[in-house]
């Protein structure tokens, strides 16, 4: 059955409907599942790449290096960028796209797996689509830009049985081993309130927040398909400010600091504190504020109900370069951490503070950093007291590209799949709804629902997908 076909079997979800109380639970077993290939123990995972540039690069060849995949295809809307020239000649015999439905359309019987490492925005429709044709995704964080696009891949990825897998790398180092073994141990307990903090310069902080428009139309670059590159978002006029890392930038395209650090910093906390959806957002400070990118500086509040025994959690988000949060007495030096890898274009500047977070308990304050950065017990007086109560931390068993891969055979199961991924990743979206409105809002986990701010429970499913691109939000 062809893609095409496929997707028009499958249509048994509208936009927005999800939100409202009309999932895919009612109805899944209506559609028969994707037959996914077998993958043997000695075989190696066929994989499709899509995004092959920048942070897309670093992706391929990290996965490439684990021995466990070959690469088959690569697509990426400007095949003859620089930025895409390096995995080209890496891999010069493999098919070549501009567009992932047609190398789906050529070669979908070829792949077992993709990975998608394409600007926010695009996540979506190439996640979506791969999903429903029983390919196993490894997606870059944040999983999507809006809070919708996000539950229905949590949804999707239950309901075609792929393995998944998001990219926050540091879900599969030290730090996530070492948190889990100190909360079973009882030595991470009764947290009440964590700071998390990236204060390193950002691409627009040299930009005018007075903006009252779009950037201006400039020429195409011919080895650019643009139609594509802007997927589901409505038409804008191409200008070089919206791609190679600046879409971050913009709300119509990325998801700020909040989704690029935020996954990094927050997601073993998010995860084995089981925090799941906040009650309330509010956005306690946004300096630069305007409705075309994001603040230069933000500092957002989000609150956790008491759950499983644990009680209520305040997570407050600090970002921008003079926006730093108070630090505990014998928080101890700020030098820059060496593990903590540099963005995609250059190095992390020294500041005033390191990447990370501050756990605060009943009993103990704990500092961390990000990406695989462990945990230490401040001050290092209570540490030394500590230490004999400490558990023994076991290693990992895989990095997270080799995870991921190892669980397309069916060795290993993922450790960020859709599930535990989706949710944090929907915190960062509804943060970055208070950020664009400057708001403070209520918002219902059961429902899924802002209940106090009509606009701000729209932007929960956003515009809608630009024409010729609904498709992928009814498989």
């Amino acid at each position: 059955m062809d893609r095409r076909n496929f997707i028009r079997n499958s249509s048994v979800l509208a936009t927005g409907l999800l939100l409202s109380g009309v999932g895919l639970s009612s109805c899944k077993n209506q559609i028969k599942k994707p037959v996914i290939r077998k993958i043997g123990a000695n075989e190696k995972v066929n994989l499709a790449c899509i995004g092959i540039g920048n942070r897309g690069a670093e992706v391929i060849k990290s996965l490439y290096n684990t021995e466990h995949c070959n690469i088959v295809a690569l697509c990426d809307t400007d095949m003859g960028a620089p930025h895409t020239a390096e995995i080209m000649g890496m891999f010069p015999d493999k098919p070549q796209f501009q567009d992932f439905r047609v190398m789906f359309d050529k070669m979908a019987n070829e792949i077992d797996a993709v990975c998608i490492c394409t600007p926010d925005h695009s996540h979506f429709p190439a996640t979506m689509l791969s999903m429903s044709l029983g390919k196993h995704v490894y997606v870059e964080k944040p999983m999507a830009r809006t809070f919708n696009e996000v539950e229905l891949m949590i949804r999707g990825a239950e309901k075609y049985g792929v393995v998944t897998q998001m990219g926050n790398q540091g879900h599969s180092e030290a730090n996530y081993f070492q948190f889990k073994a100190w909360k079973d141990a009882g030595i991470i307990r009764d947290v009440t309130a964590i700071t998390a903090h990236m204060n390193n310069p950002r691409r627009w902080h040299e930009w005018d927040a007075n903006i009252t428009s779009f950037p201006p139309a400039e020429p195409i670059p011919p080895t650019l398909d643009w139609d594509t590159w802007l997927s589901a978002v409505h038409f804008h006029d191409y200008n070089k400010d919206f791609i190679n890392g600046q879409w971050r930038c913009w709300y119509n395209f990325g998801m700020g600091t909040l989704g690029d650090w935020g996954a990094h910093i927050l997601d073993t906390a998010h995860e084995f504190l089981n925090l799941g959806l906040p009650t309330e957002v509010n956005m306690l400070y946004a300096d630069g504020h305007n409705k075309f990118f994001f603040p230069f500086s933000s500092t957002i509040l989000f609150k956790f109900p008491e759950r499983d025994g644990m009680p209520a959690c305040d997570v407050t988000w600090y970002d921008g370069i003079n926006n730093l949060p108070p630090v505990p007495e014998g928080y101890g030096n700020v030098e820059l951490d060496p593990n903590i890898p540099p963005p995609s274009n250059g190095k992390i500047q020294p500041a005033s503070l390191n990447p990370g977070k501050i756990i605060y308990s009943k009993e103990l304050t704990f500092k961390g950093g990000s990406h695989g950065s462990e945990l230490s017990i401040i001050p290092e007086e209570k540490a030394m007291e500590m230490q004999s109560r400490l558990p023994e931390v076991p290693q990992s068993p895989s990095n997270h590209f080799a995870n991921f891969l190892l669980a397309c055979k069916g060795q290993e199961r993922t450790r960020s799949p859709f599930h535990i991924a989706g949710p944090l990743s929907q915190v960062f979206c509804l943060g970055v709804i208070a950020q664009q409105l400057n708001t403070k809002f209520q918002f219902d986990r059961k429902m899924k629902q802002i209940t106090d701010n009509t606009v701000a429970n729209q932007l929960l499913v956003g515009a809608p997908p630009r024409k010729g691109w609904e498709e992928f939000y009814k498989l």
